[in-house]
Formats: structure tokens, C-alpha cells, sequence
């Protein structure tokens, strides 16, 4: 009788621990990384550099379909935004100019916002498989000589799933979305062109 009941007991403390671990928060940590080549358009001129979040909240999404979960995904700009705005001035740099931050009359900027990033949990339409639908979006904002160009990159990732992914499949998901946004924002021939006006 008492081995029963501690059967019994474990397996509710079990099932209570893996509901626990289903429903859990993730809070993610991003280093998105360009690898894309860059046009070489540059010729040392210095250019205003600066990185923002657009997005109305931290909070990309839920681990799960149910819209009361408290399963959700955080990524917070305020980690994001510093690690942003060093790509942002590895790629002008890699261009051929001299990023800064200092604003100044007359000097190109350029803006590279994070506008959103979303994940959102969807049915596979293969049987036993969760899915997830992933999407980021970069805009960049170019200014010169009185002129702005503004180019928006969008990636789309879906991944279908038996096991929902933890937290460093997760980061490493949205890792490779980002940083295909950055490869698709930095190598545009057009927002380059502007900046060396």
C-alpha cells in the first residue's frame, strides 16, 4: 500500500515537474552575426551609426498555442540593441567608412532598426509535429545630402518540431534569422551608394 501511494505520489511530482518545464519562460540572450560580403564604397568618411528597437514590446511570442500560457519568449533590447549596434558599425566599417555615434550637419547617418520579431506557434500538417513560424524584420535608414533611402529586410523561418525546442534551440533559431536579416540589410548596393554621396 505505501509503495502505491509513493508510486503514485512520484508520478504526479513528475508530471507536475514536466508541465512545469513545458510552461516555463524563456528569456533569450541574441548575438546575431553578419557574413554576408558588403559593397566597398567607402572612402574613410565618417558616418553616424545607430541602432534601435521599433518592436511595441520584449515579448516575441509563446512556447505554446495557448494563448493564456505563460510559456512566452523574451528577448530583451536591452541586450540585443548593444550587440545591434557593434554589427551595425562592423558593416560600415567593412564598407570603407568610419562609424561613430556623434551626430553631426552634413554627415550621412544610418539607422538600422530592429522593426519586429515574432514566433509564433503553429500545427505541422505532419501528424505528432508542433511547428513554429519565425520572423524578423530589420529597416535601415539611410540619410545623405538631403535624401533618405529605407530598405526593410524580411527572413521567415519554419521549423516543425516532436519535442519543443529549449532555450539554446531557440537562440540558436532566432540567431540564424537575425543574422540573415543583417546579411540581407548590409549587403544592399543602394544603401551603401547613399552613404558615399
Amino acid at each position: 500500500m505505501l509503495r502505491r501511494r509513493f508510486l503514485t505520489l512520484s508520478g504526479a511530482l513528475l508530471a507536475s515537474v514536466w508541465l512545469a518545464g513545458c510552461a516555463s519562460p524563456h528569456y533569450l540572450s541574441l548575438s546575431p552575426t553578419r557574413s554576408a560580403d558588403v559593397p566597398q564604397t567607402g572612402q574613410g568618411q565618417r558616418v553616424t551609426v545607430m541602432a534601435q528597437d521599433g518592436r511595441a514590446t520584449d515579448v516575441i511570442g509563446q512556447r505554446s498555442g495557448s494563448g493564456m500560457s505563460t510559456a512566452t519568449i523574451t528577448v530583451s533590447s536591452h541586450e540585443l540593441i548593444p550587440h545591434l549596434q557593434k554589427e551595425a558599425e562592423r558593416a560600415v566599417r567593412d564598407m570603407g567608412f568610419t562609424p561613430t555615434m556623434e551626430k553631426a550637419d552634413g554627415r550621412p547617418s544610418l539607422i538600422l532598426e530592429l522593426a519586429s520579431l515574432t514566433y509564433v506557434h503553429g500545427d505541422s500538417s505532419q501528424p505528432a509535429l508542433d511547428e513554429a513560424q519565425l520572423e524578423g524584420v530589420f529597416r535601415a535608414i539611410g540619410r545623405h545630402q538631403g535624401t533618405t533611402y529605407t530598405g526593410t529586410y524580411t527572413s521567415r523561418r519554419t521549423q516543425s518540431f516532436a519535442v519543443k525546442p529549449g532555450e539554446a534551440a531557440n537562440t540558436r533559431m532566432l540567431n540564424d534569422l537575425l543574422s540573415d536579416g543583417l546579411d540581407r540589410a548590409f549587403s544592399d548596393p543602394e544603401l551603401a551608394e547613399l552613404l558615399a554621396r
